[in-house]
């Protein structure tokens, strides 16, 4: 079943054409890949399934519902969510009161015991990326792959059934990359972590560091000069010659 639906998506800035006609569909329980050259329209896409830009053209669908018009709160309210590749924590307050503040977002209520669990929430969150041993620390002193994590758990407090991850890997060492991709696989195959079902968490990953994308993405989905020019599995997309020649070729020899 599709859990999200984006069809025939255009956006014209200006005289450029970010997107020209763009379909994604992305399953429950998958990890879609999306890649690109700089300037290929991956982070126009990500705004628009976020409600930030609104489609010139098309549709996008979540669990069914038409969400084309809806604001990002309410994106958020209906299980999607995101991080960015620039974390911007609240830097002077406590790395579980940054969590916090998603957890007591759009997705939570108002009666009963609701601040008592959206607490819980965090910390969980907290505890699956591998941090809670430093909520209690400001998160001005958290590592450069520590602030990825924590970009996670704020996303992962809202409870997400669909999370947008924009270039988790950038500017992280071997051993956080490592420590991270790991993370996104344990989250891939769900577990007991808030509304996480079965078959887990379906992400969307923009990134640019191919080879760890590759050992974990189930699909991947190739965007240039704003246009879909290859999809299909990560063997498939490194084999595609026209890829190689827009994309994994010049990479290559960077």
């Amino acid at each position: 079943m599709d859990l999200l639906q984006a069809e025939n998506l255009s956006k014209r800035f200006g005289g450029l054409q970010a997107l020209y006609r763009v379909d994604l569909r992305v399953k429950e329980g998958e990890i879609v890949g999306l890649i690109g050259p700089n300037g290929a329209g991956k982070t126009t896409l990500l705004r628009i399934l976020l409600g930030i830009h609104r489609p010139d053209e098309g549709r996008v669908f979540f669990k069914g519902k038409a969400i084309t018009s809806l604001p990002t709160w309410e994106r958020v309210r209906l299980g999607l969510a995101a991080t960015f590749q620039s974390p911007r924590p609240l830097k002077r307050l406590p790395v579980i009161a940054n969590v916090l503040v998603a957890a007591y977002g759009p997705r939570g209520g108002r009666k009963g015991d609701w601040v008592k669990r959206a607490e819980a929430r965090a910390l969980d969150a907290l505890e699956f990326v591998g941090i809670a041993d430093k909520a209690k620390e400001p998160a001005s002193v958290l590592s450069g792959g520590e602030l990825k994590r924590l970009e996670i758990a704020r996303a992962l407090a809202t409870e997400p059934e669909l999370l947008i991850l924009d270039e988790p890997f950038a500017g992280l060492t071997p051993v956080e990359t490592e420590l991270l991709a790991k993370s996104l696989a344990r989250l891939r195959k769900g577990g007991r972590f808030g509304r996480l079902h079965s078959e887990g968490c379906a992400m969307v990953i923009i990134e640019h560091k191919l080879s760890e994308l590759f050992k974990i993405a189930d699909r991947v989905v190739v965007l240039h000069f704003g246009e879909v020019l290859a999809e299909g599995t990560p063997e498939e997309v490194a084999r595609n010659p026209k890829v190689i020649e827009a994309y994994l070729g010049e990479e290559a020899h960077a």
